[in-house]
């Protein structure tokens, strides 16, 4: 009876080996199938409601809108609520109003309109007069000057010279020139963007290094090519504080063009990972890309790792899976935590408690018994 009772534990015990070992087999050949069971979409918005506390109406409205593509966004009736308040917020007369005004005085602002009243102040030769002025009046009382500024406003005093030389020989020639006033205001504009950058604290301190060495804007053209696009973007001066050299500029720049105003609600998700992503982004999608993003990190590394087509796969797949509730995940996630070696040790054991080791023993000893016998005659 005890040994009837003891074998059945045995066998269960054998079997909970076996099912180890099955379960650790496919989750080595399923690998990257489990990783997109394991991802967890992000959810926008408690980031969002922390952004609308601080008043930051603007990056809020970026960020969650970029979510509100997706079902599991836009079907969810607290996101429809926060997004309605934002848009509302940022539309009424009161909002507009004080961001234009932010953009006259300082120069910078997060919303359009107080962008183009910036803009428009500084585009015109009599922003970067004003601004030497305030330097000269600083000077003046012994106070500090801010270098970046002055040359910044020197800068634009040329680039405005520029223009109008440009535009006159354009008007001579009949429009031959135009080539070269697209280029004098694109080296204003990026002047300008510099100039906001400087104002926000958000211009890297290697940028500002070239900006006071340089005495002309050949120097600083292709740089303020990729500010211009920068400054363009809703989000951009962001991306700009976190450019550590021209080369990453250039990549940020690329970046932006390719996400436009959602860049911003991307970076902040993405980080560098989807900046060095993007930069292969003709070849894996833009749409994949931002697919990915709503998993964060992991779902931009999984991209990375196994390519467009196999993520979108496997992601598709593990959409489906995703109503029978949080179970899978957590063994999705646990099955991932455990070692390699962990996994190929199960199925050894697993594979080695079923091995017949009686009829085994038996055959090697008849075996042996008959090389014996061969040898005796």
């Amino acid at each position: 009876m005890v040994k009837r009772y003891l074998m059945k534990w045995l066998t269960l015990f054998r079997l909970v080996l076996l099912a180890l070992a099955v379960v650790s087999a496919v989750t080595i050949w399923q690998q990257y199938q489990l990783e997109a069971l394991a991802l967890i979409r992000i959810d926008p918005i408690p980031v969002a409601r922390t952004m609308v506390s601080e008043g930051r109406y603007a990056e809020a409205g970026g960020y969650l809108g970029f979510f509100m593509d997706y079902d599991y966004v836009n079907h969810n009736p607290e996101a429809l609520g926060l997004y309605e308040e934002i848009s509302s917020k940022r539309s009424s007369w009161e909002y507009q109003f004080s961001k234009f005004g932010e953009g006259l005085l300082t120069g910078s602002s997060d919303e359009t309109i107080g962008k183009a009243a910036g803009f428009a102040s500084d585009f015109f030769v009599i922003g970067d007069i004003r601004d030497l002025m305030f330097q000269g009046v600083n000077l003046a009382k012994g106070e500090e000057v801010d270098k970046t500024l002055v040359a910044l406003a020197s800068l634009g005093v040329i680039a405005s010279a520029a223009q109008v030389a440009s535009a006159g020989g354009t008007a001579a020639t009949a429009g031959a020139m135009a080539p070269a006033v697209a280029g004098t205001t694109v080296a204003k504009s990026g002047l300008i963007a510099l100039k906001a950058a400087k104002k926000l604290g958000k211009l890297p301190s290697w940028l500002n290094k070239i900006i006071i060495q340089s005495k002309t804007l050949d120097g600083l053209s292709e740089v303020l090519t990729n500010v211009n696009t920068l400054a363009k973007t809703p989000g951009g001066l962001n991306l700009l504080s976190q450019a550590s050299n021209a080369s990453e500029l250039g990549r940020m720049a690329k970046f932006a063009d390719i996400f436009g105003a959602q860049s911003a609600a991307i970076y902040r998700v993405g980080g560098r990972t989807v900046i060095e992503i993007a930069q292969r982004a003709d070849k894996i999608g833009k749409d994949t890309i931002r697919l990915a993003t709503t998993f964060g990190q992991d779902g931009l590394k999984l991209l990375d790792k196994i390519g467009a087509l196999k993520f979108t796969k496997v992601i598709s797949r593990a959409t489906k899976m995703a109503y029978k509730g949080d179970v899978f995940q957590l063994l999705a996630r646990f099955l991932l935590w455990l070692p390699p070696w962990v996994k190929y040790l199960l199925i050894v054991i697993g594979l080695l408690v079923w091995v017949p080791w009686r009829m085994l023993s038996a055959f090697y000893r008849w075996c042996c018994r008959r090389v014996s016998n061969f040898y005796s005659t």
